[in-house]
């Protein structure tokens, strides 16, 4: 199965953290963040669940729900969660899902779907493009993907200015600029006429060309 953005996040059961858990029930109306780790116990993933784990608070202010999910037992993420709350000074604070059957990785297409066996004997390595952050909206479609290699960690506050964007320019007929931050000047899509954007700007725009019609972020 190929995800793109605007496919429907596909639904599933499965153990977690937290409990069991169907995860469009999950969502329910919020919006909701899924970021993948190849395993537990390993070095990089450790130092971004405990800065996801501190950021939680600004999600929640953003009707926006974390889950995580690694290849390994759920036993071993409440045990992996002890060093990450020792070395990076927060735990997980959100669910963490038990792929020990690789259903989900399947699901979302970070593993493929002829993959034999389950979580019992791989490695990292093994699991190396497990390192997925998807953005879903409470459409239940995914609005944003992001593939990291496993040397590289995540940057999560470019995760919440993408949901930040994201939830914007679904409420507003707006796209968000080259490092674009909540607060500054957006742009008028081209699909709305100059008619249109009378009506939704009323106090008008700057255009340096045509196409690129520069107005205040809408309230």
């Amino acid at each position: 199965m190929t995800l793109r953005i605007g496919s429907q996040a596909p639904d599933f059961s499965a153990e977690t953290t937290q409990g069991s858990i169907d995860f469009h029930q999950w969502i329910g109306d919020q919006w909701a963040i899924l970021f993948s780790h190849p395993k537990d116990f390993t070095p990089v993933c450790t130092t971004e669940l405990g800065y996801m784990a501190s950021l939680k608070p600004e999600f929640d202010k953003r009707n926006c729900k974390i889950i995580g999910l690694s290849i390994d037992p759920v036993d071993n993420h409440k045990r992996w969660s002890e060093d990450i709350e020792a070395t990076q000074g927060h735990a997980p604070n959100y669910p963490m899902i038990g792929d020990t059957d690789l259903n989900v990785a399947k699901l979302y297409d970070m593993l493929p779907e002829a993959e034999p066996g389950t979580a019992e004997g791989r490695t990292a390595v093994d699991n190396a493009t497990v390192r997925s952050v998807f953005v879903i909206g409470p459409d239940k479609k995914i609005k944003a993907m992001l593939t990291y290699p496993m040397s590289t960690g995540r940057n999560f506050d470019e995760v919440l200015r993408i949901l930040d964007s994201c939830q914007l320019t679904a409420k507003h007929r707006v796209a968000t600029p080259v490092n674009w931050r909540q607060g500054e000047d957006v742009i008028i899509v081209p699909a709305v006429s100059d008619e249109e954007a009378k009506k939704a700007f009323p106090d008008g725009w700057k255009a340096p060309r045509p196409y690129l019609r520069i107005v205040p972020q809408p309230k």
